[in-house]
């Protein structure tokens, strides 16, 4: 049957086509997903199977560059069995044995864990292994993995800025202003304190200037925001009774679905802040906002914050609002100051990861 070359004929056919294209994509998504979770199924059982036999035979560590180099010549094609790479098979194994025998039937808390475990790539669980010990933590960097998409780089900086320390931490009142589950969904879309690490400024500085950065560097800002915020502008006019009024920064949410009102504030939080804030969000309720999306958020970005003066502050404010404090620097623990790497150890780092990236995955 012949597809008429009419108005109607061609919606139809543009719809088959895209319903098409659809089921492709997501087969090929399946198909992705199906691949990593059988290679990392393979990986756990090639460290399960070196670690039995090393505990049955009594055989040390010198099987792996042995069994590395026999791979290596008798599969040459085959890419991700270095000796650096089987010993994380092996760690592998060991890290997740009580609970994550991939491919089998889970037999401890740990169920989730290995959902998540066969859906990330092998270097994002070679990351999370040297960087995360705590079971829960790890988890948590998983699930935002599969949700936000994170490349390794990516997760590499959250885990660095401690992403899951922050996330959810902004003083708001949000209980009050907004229904559930949205109040839950707004808390957890707000950090405290938001690192903007990136920026190269240095005191002294003025609001504009903090500003002018962030744009400047808007990649990193939004990343440091988290997944769903879509920049709409800066210094955003609003024209109310013959008298202009600029936001700072405004942000629309698309998993919120709703406009979010930035303000960058130098120094401490100050009590009038809030009300400045309540008066932007009913503006851009009033003029914005779209009858489908939800109330307007605001967020002051402050460089410190009195967290008792800033409860008070919203607790009588009708509109949504949260309170953070923003670091240009991530400040590096005392205890942690003595045991940076050498230049060494940084160079012999590096070559590893190079030869992950290079056929490890």
């Amino acid at each position: 049957m012949e597809v008429k070359n009419n108005k109607t004929g061609l919606v139809l056919y543009g719809n088959l086509l895209s319903d098409i294209k659809t089921r492709i994509r997501q087969a090929q998504v399946k198909a992705i997903l199906s691949a990593n979770a059988e290679m990392i199924a393979m990986y756990w059982d090639v460290g399960r199977m070196i670690c039995e036999r090393q505990q049955d035979e009594g055989w040390g560590t010198g099987v792996i560059p042995r069994l590395a180099k026999d791979i290596q010549n008798e599969l040459p094609e085959l890419k991700g069995f270095s000796e650096r790479n089987i010993k994380f098979m092996v760690q592998f194994y060991k890290e997740y044995k009580a609970g994550i025998a991939i491919g089998k039937q889970p037999v401890s808390q740990f169920e989730n864990m290995k959902r998540f475990v066969s859906q990330i790539p092998w270097g994002h669980n070679i990351l999370l292994m040297q960087r995360i010990k705590e079971p829960s933590v790890r988890f948590w960097y998983m699930e935002q993995t599969i949700q936000n998409g994170w490349s390794r780089d990516t997760l590499g900086l959250m885990i660095k800025s401690g992403a899951h320390k922050r996330q959810g931490k902004a003083v708001t009142n949000f209980k009050l202003t907004l229904p559930d589950p949205q109040s839950d969904l707004a808390r957890q879309s707000l950090k405290d304190p938001y690192i903007f690490d990136f920026l190269t400024l240095t005191e002294p500085f003025n609001e504009r200037e903090l500003e002018t950065e962030l744009i400047k560097h808007l990649e990193k800002f939004l990343l440091e925001l988290g997944t769903g915020f879509a920049f709409v502008g800066r210094q955003y006019r609003l024209a109310i009774s013959d008298k202009d009024f600029y936001i700072d920064l405004l942000f629309y949410h698309l998993k919120l679905r709703c406009f979010i009102v930035i303000e960058l504030k130098k120094g401490d939080f100050k009590p009038e802040y809030a009300g400045k804030m309540n008066f932007y969000c009913s503006a851009v309720d009033d003029l914005l906002k779209h009858p489908t999306d939800q109330p307007t958020i605001g967020l002051i970005l402050c460089q410190t914050k009195d967290k008792i003066l800033a409860e008070y502050a919203l607790r009588d404010v009708h509109k949504p609002i949260g309170i953070s404090e923003y670091e240009l620097t991530r400040a590096l623990p005392e205890n942690l100051k003595s045991s940076l790497p050498s230049i060494e150890e940084i160079e012999a780092e590096l070559g590893g990861t190079r030869e992950v990236e290079s056929g490890d995955e």
